[in-house]
């Protein structure tokens, strides 16, 4: 029988029950709870929206989007969604999905820190995003129905998420800064780590080798 949250289902797969093995027991609790999460509320959005996104490829990119914030998934000198978009990419890849399927996940977990652009692109893409966006920021959170709300944080309480993820969110970029550029990142980074300032495109535009 497929597991049931909230009257939201969880696809029973082969790739699903390894997705949730490998992420609950590779990153931690936090980032654990806070993916199943993001995975419910893209599906709330989906259906206010009236689109229908693969739900074994939404849930896949809901359980790595920011498993590249930690080892063994930041494994790159890079920002850390295409961390986790490269890891899910391999993942699915090596599970006999298509390369259509495994780029869409790719897409989905690489831009979900790029406001303004997932939203308008396929449904697992845009779901993925708005349900970071529920979790992350409270997206919608008024408009959600009590008792489904209820049962999701039953199953994946937030404890104190807020301090814990930002602090998550620190760790796992304080050694590469250089990635947050163009992003909401850099954002975290200056309001954490001292001294810590970003290089605007102002200065990279007249900063450039260009004479004019």
């Amino acid at each position: 029988m497929p597991e049931v949250i909230a009257g939201l289902e969880i696809p029973e797969t082969a790739a699903v029950a390894e997705a949730t093995r490998l992420i609950q027991e590779t990153t931690s609790p936090l980032i654990y709870h806070h993916s199943r999460r993001v995975f419910f509320f893209g599906l709330i959005h989906a259906q206010k929206l009236g689109v229908e996104p693969d739900p074994e490829l939404l849930y896949v990119a809901a359980m790595f989007h920011d498993a590249g914030l930690l080892t063994p998934f930041s494994d790159m000198e890079q920002r850390f969604e295409v961390d986790g978009a490269d890891h899910a990419r391999k993942f699915l890849l090596s599970r006999g999905f298509s390369a259509a399927a495994a780029e869409t996940v790719w897409t989905a977990i690489a831009l979900h820190t790029t406001p303004g652009i997932p939203n308008r692109m396929a449904p697992e893409i845009a779901t993925t995003y708005l349900g970071v966006l529920t979790d992350v920021l409270g997206l919608g959170l008024d408009g959600l129905e009590q008792d489904q709300l209820g049962e999701i944080l039953a199953a994946h309480p937030r404890g104190d998420f807020k301090n814990e993820f930002l602090q998550a969110y620190v760790d796992g970029l304080k050694n590469r800064p250089e990635t947050t550029d163009g992003t909401v990142n850099s954002d975290v980074l200056e309001h954490f780590i001292p001294g810590f300032t970003r290089t605007t495109t102002v200065e990279r535009i007249v900063g450039s080798p260009w004479p004019s």
